[in-house]
């Protein structure tokens, strides 16, 4: 899955490809991106051309890569009415959706099939072999957080019994789904917000595991709409109420030696495992807006929602942006690092490509392991602040941006085309609806980043 660029597979694998659309009953593929504001963007042909979906692609204008939230388009300089991309479906990541229906991730191409520098999983194919290059292998597991519109029943507890059994029917046919379609779902459970669920998906490979959001989102939507309902992945669904999450863990090995257990270090970290935590730490205050970017984002990234508005690492610290989880009895996959910040309005590849661009950044440079944070981050004293190092991520999305900007990693991390791609759609989300009410914002973005 690593390989840069994606390669065109050979004819056998093609056939095989289409044998297996045919003996599924599929009539219908669907190859889908995921923009810079976090919006899944889709084409879609009938079966049979699933083979010049792969090798050919399908056109898109390069404006699709400056859709915004509502569906303006901030264009840009290179992002215009002129020129033509094509999007071109993954057929190893392949999944049959049932009722006719298959989905793949697909990358961007230009016409004459030289990888797109715009292209977000594009990034994280070349940052994966880049640890690679270096011994490194990371596996990624994600969460995500959403709310379920309208609702009936009895009133919800967070984490009750009862407020799942409200909504067993959907939950039953979302499992089903999720399996029919190879999603690992290991969790499922009433989340601490009205109506809220989070599930959690079994840690793979950074590209699959960003494949799985993208393909979580699309069956948890389609399968909401058999029920009668409606599914939000907003960071904030409803003014005022809990805001949604997608977090992700990660956990990283050395020719299959874990960095984040069996060391010396505070919780077992090796020097290369308290490397990578310092290398995100220390990218987290300019980057944010990459994790949580959106103009809801700051409204979730609060202290005391358990968010991660603090740039601070704690064993078990659901306060601190970077959680460690150590590897314990309680921990089958082992030892990882959870990043709280990440909401659903991030490009999930986007999203894993940086994380695991500023890990790989403090490794290489040795990066120190700041002191730990063992309380909530906004009740450490000036001095333990300063002692620790935790400071508070930029709390509104202007300040995030002006951050984002003018960071020389973040240029390095992301390249200049998606550097220009993402300013320009979330400086329009600012100007268009930074100042606007935020009951009324959520309530106009409130299914923005639903399928």
């Amino acid at each position: 899955m690593s390989s840069y660029p994606m390669p065109v597979l050979p004819d056998e694998e093609l056939t095989a490809a289409a044998n297996r659309l045919e003996e599924a009953g599929v009539r219908l593929v669907t190859g889908s991106v995921v923009d810079p504001a976090g919006v899944i963007r889709a084409k879609h042909v009938p079966a049979r051309r699933a083979r010049a979906f792969h090798v050919n692609g399908m056109g898109a204008s390069p404006s699709w890569n400056v859709f915004c939230v509502d569906n303006a388009i901030a264009f840009t300089p290179r992002f215009g009415v002129v020129g033509d991309l094509r999007l071109r479906a993954d057929l190893t990541a392949l999944r049959v959706l049932g009722d006719g229906v298959a989905w793949a991730p697909a990358e961007m191409f230009d016409q004459d099939g030289a990888p797109a520098e715009v292209c977000t999983r594009g990034l994280l194919r070349r940052t994966t072999a880049a640890l690679a290059e270096r011994g490194l292998q990371a596996r990624l597991g994600c969460e995500l957080e959403m709310v379920l519109t309208p609702r009936s029943g009895p009133g919800w507890n967070a984490y009750g019994l009862g407020a799942l059994l409200d909504v067993e029917p959907y939950v039953l046919d979302l499992l089903d789904a999720a399996d029919r379609a190879g999603l690992p779902i290991e969790q499922i459970h009433a989340e601490y917000g009205d109506s809220q669920l989070e599930f959690s998906i079994a840690p793979t490979d950074p590209i699959t595991a960003a494949d799985h959001v993208v393909l979580a989102r699309l069956l948890a939507c389609r399968v909401a709409r058999h029920h009668d309902v409606a599914v939000s992945f907003s960071p904030l669904p409803f003014a005022g109420g809990s805001g949604n999450g997608a977090h992700q863990h990660l956990s990283l090995s050395r020719n299959g030696t874990p960095l984040l257990s069996g060391g010396s270090g505070p919780h077992g970290l090796t020097d290369d495992g308290g490397a990578a935590i310092g290398g995100v730490i220390a990218g987290l205050p300019e980057l944010s807006a990459v994790f949580a970017g959106s103009v809801l984002s700051p409204h979730r990234l609060q202290p005391g929602h358990w968010s991660g508005a603090f740039a601070c690492w704690g064993w078990e610290n659901r306060e601190a942006a970077v959680r460690l989880c150590a590897a314990t009895a309680g921990n089958p996959h082992g030892a990882s690092v959870e990043l709280k910040c990440i909401d659903p309005s991030a490009n999930p590849y986007l999203a894993a490509a940086v994380f695991l661009g500023l890990a790989l950044e403090g490794i290489d440079a040795g990066a120190p392991l700041p002191p730990e944070v063992t309380v909530a981050p906004a009740e450490l004293s000036a001095e333990e602040a300063a002692r620790t190092g935790a400071v508070r991520l930029p709390d509104d999305q202007a300040a995030a941006l002006e951050a984002l900007e003018g960071s020389e990693r973040a240029k390095r991390l992301l390249g200049e085309e998606i550097m220009e791609a993402l300013t320009a759609v979330r400086r329009y989300e600012l100007t268009t609806y930074g100042e606007q009410d935020v009951e009324a914002v959520a309530e106009k973005l409130r299914y923005a980043w639903s399928a």
